[in-house]
């Protein structure tokens, strides 16, 4: 673990209250920084047992540990130092996760099913409950050593790229998990897969960011509502483009269209540079802007767009990173 806690300081940071207390609209209150206690674990079993090569070897897919690199220097970039995380433990499972019907790959099946010999089990789900029991974490929410978890897993695993649990837990690009309020917060558990890249695991945390923003500003009217200002893009907007969604620039005609060279006016420097005081700043931009359609790059210059300054408006902080990691701060 001393590779994990080497990319952060450790801080000791007090625990949220469960709901926080209703505030009145500031101007300058400092914007808070989030330090996530998170728990790592790694589903990469053995499958050649003779060369001890466990999945991830074998399939020659990517490494945890660089992903994990790779994916906190992002966030960590992206907010401005804000939102940071901190592993507390990490643990290896040499086995494949069980189904919610209580089905378990082997080694052999397993890699028919990636070889395309036969079709996955159905159903695909995996039983969060036997996994937030076997490593006891609501009792370590409960006892605030952990914040997040984090589960590396691969295809078929079956895995959710983000689900919530805890009192009043909400939608969070899945269904939120029942009967886990003994955590007596709220959490997230995200799911990455270590088949593909730091990119993915921010389309990941882009989907999370979403759920939870939505949840943020559900209470406001869409004129009032600052984040369905943001996510404007040019199609469902015609020149009032802003930053568009994790799978919309601002000039994507369909999903995941990022390398689309059309050049539209967008307001994104003004969110990036005279937020919460817009100045009616816009540019034209095209996939330049954001890496001509690679997913990573893509991702990043969204997700810096995200504000993250002092003060309050609508009783809603100016830095949305306290409410993307930390849901316990959404008030419903």
């Amino acid at each position: 673990m001393n590779f994990f806690n080497s990319l952060f300081p450790k801080r000791k940071v007090s625990p949220p209250p469960t709901q926080p207390t209703l505030v009145t609209d500031s101007s300058d209150e400092p914007p808070q920084v989030t330090i996530l206690k998170t728990l790592v674990i790694v589903y990469d079993p053995v499958v050649e047992r003779a060369a001890g090569k466990k999945l991830s070897q074998y399939m020659h897919w990517n490494s945890v540990e660089e992903l994990a690199k790779g994916y906190m220097s992002d966030i960590l970039q992206v907010s401005g130092g804000l939102a940071r995380h901190q592993i507390v433990q990490r643990i290896d499972v040499d086995d494949f996760p069980a189904k919610v019907d209580g089905y378990k790959y082997d080694a052999a099946t397993y890699l028919n099913v990636v070889r395309g010999g036969i079709r996955p089990h159905n159903p695909d789900e995996v039983d969060y409950h036997a996994i937030i029991e076997r490593f006891n974490i609501l009792e370590n929410v409960a006892r605030n050593e952990i914040d997040e978890v984090w589960v590396f897993n691969f295809p078929h695993a079956g895995f959710y790229e983000s689900i919530m649990g805890g009192p009043g837990a909400f939608w969070c690009n899945a269904p939120p998990l029942r009967n886990t309020e003994s955590s007596l917060r709220r959490f997230v558990i995200m799911g990455f897969s270590y088949e593909r890249g730091v990119g993915e695991m921010l389309e990941n945390m882009g989907h999370r960011a979403e759920s939870i923003l939505e949840k943020t500003f559900e209470k406001l009217p869409d004129d009032v509502s600052l984040w369905k200002r943001f996510t404007r893009y040019e199609k469902t907007h015609p020149g009032h483009a802003a930053l568009g969604n994790v799978h919309f620039a601002p000039n994507s005609e369909h999903d995941y269209d990022w390398n689309n060279s059309s050049t539209v006016l967008s307001e994104c420097d003004d969110w990036l540079y005279n937020f919460p005081n817009f100045k009616g700043v816009t540019r034209v931009v095209t996939s330049v802007d954001w890496g001509h359609g690679d997913i990573r790059e893509h991702h990043k210059w969204w997700l810096n767009h995200f504000p993250k300054t002092a003060g309050r408006r609508n009783r809603i902080h100016n830095n949305w990173w306290q409410y993307i990691m930390n849901p316990n701060n959404v008030l419903i």
